[in-house]
């Protein structure tokens, strides 16, 4: 099953470019937007399966229009980010 807007539930995923080279980790979803921390610790990531992750300075901001599609593993880009 794959969709293309992203929910609380998705944290804590790879997130891959078109090419299917991960950039970073979904660390925190709100109102449909999603932070792409580039590269997490263990922990951090850890956090984001919890729901308890938190964007740092260094995340990335995903808009669902970047989405090409989301799967139980993974959410991969439209183009690269």
């Amino acid at each position: 099953m794959t969709r293309e807007h992203l929910t609380k539930d998705d944290e804590g995923k790879r997130v891959l470019n078109t090419d299917g080279t991960t950039v970073g980790r979904l660390v925190d979803v709100e109102d449909g937007r999603g932070y792409v921390e580039p590269n997490p610790s263990v922990l951090e990531t850890i956090k984001a399966r919890l729901g308890w992750g938190d964007p740092t300075a260094a995340a990335h901001p995903l808009d669902e229009g970047s989405i090409e599609k989301i799967t139980d593993d993974a959410v991969y880009l439209r183009g690269t980010l």
